[in-house]
C-alpha cells in the first residue's frame, strides 16, 4: 500500500471510530521518509521561490510527543532539518531540562519552507502546507502536542487569542492534548519568557510522565 492510499486507510478507520491503529516504526519511517522526497519539489505557494532546502521534520516516528513551530529559518533551509539553528539549539536544551532528547520526539513546523527573512508565514502559505503536517500526525499518531509560538498556536487551534492567554490552557487538537509556549527564538530575544516557557514545560512533562505509567 503507497503512502497516499495508506493514509486516506488510516482516516477511514478513524471515521468509523478506531481510535488506536498499529503501525510498525519501520513503516512509519518508510512513509515519513517518501512523502518527504515526494513533497520537497512543492510549489503551492511562494515560499518554494527562496528554497535551498525542503524542511519537512524528523524525530521518532513511535514519538509520544510531536513539537510544531511555525517555519524553517536560514539554518534550516541550508540543513534540510528543523530547529537546527540558535533556536535549534535552546530547543535541545528545553527538552533535556524535562528528561526528553530529539529522539523521543518529532519536530517539523507547519510550513516547510523558509519564509523570506524569517518572516511570520502568511495566511496562504500556512493554509497550502497544513495537509502535510495533519499527513505526519496521521502517521505518527502522537498523543501529545507541544506547540512552539504564537503564529503555529493562532494557526493549529484557529484562535486569534494571545500567547499569555493561550499557554495557560490545556487544548485538543484533532482529539490530542495540546500544550502552547514560545517559539524557543522569542525566548532568545526576550529571556524574560523563560520563566513562563519552563512552567509550560513542567506542565507538558507532567503530561508526558503519565503516559509512561
Amino acid at each position: 500500500m503507497m503512502p497516499r492510499e495508506l493514509i486516506q486507510h488510516l482516516e477511514l478507520l478513524k471515521n468509523l471510530g478506531v481510535k488506536e491503529i498499529f503501525l510498525p516504526t519501520s513503516h512509519k519511517a518508510e512513509i515519513l521518509k517518501e512523502l518527504s522526497v515526494k513533497y520537497s519539489t512543492c510549489t503551492k505557494c511562494k515560499l518554494h521561490t527562496g528554497r535551498i532546502k525542503f524542511v519537512y521534520g524528523e524525530g521518532n516516528p513511535d514519538a509520544l510527543a510531536m513539537l510544531i513551530g511555525e517555519g524553517p529559518g536560514e539554518q534550516e533551509n541550508l540543513t534540510g532539518r528543523p530547529f537546527v539553528g540558535p533556536a535549534g539549539n535552546l530547543l535541545t536544551k528545553m527538552l533535556k531540562a524535562i528528561n526528553l532528547s530529539r529522539e523521543d520526539v518529532y519536530i517539523c513546523n507547519i510550513v516547510k519552507c523558509r519564509p523570506p527573512n524569517n518572516r511570520n508565514p502568511e495566511p496562504e502559505e500556512r493554509e497550502a502546507c497544513l495537509p502535510y503536517l495533519l499527513e505526519q500526525i496521521e502517521i505518527i499518531q502522537p498523543k501529545l502536542i507541544l506547540i512552539l509560538g504564537l503564529v503555529a498556536a493562532q494557526t493549529l487551534l484557529n484562535t486569534k487569542l494571545s500567547m499569555e492567554k493561550l499557554r495557560l490552557t490545556t487544548h485538543s487538537f484533532k482529539d490530542i492534548k495540546t500544550f502552547v509556549t514560545y517559539h524557543p527564538s522569542a525566548l532568545l530575544r526576550n529571556p524574560n519568557w523563560k520563566k513562563p516557557a519552563w512552567q509550560d514545560l513542567q506542565r507538558f512533562q507532567a503530561e508526558y510522565i503519565k503516559l509512561l505509567q
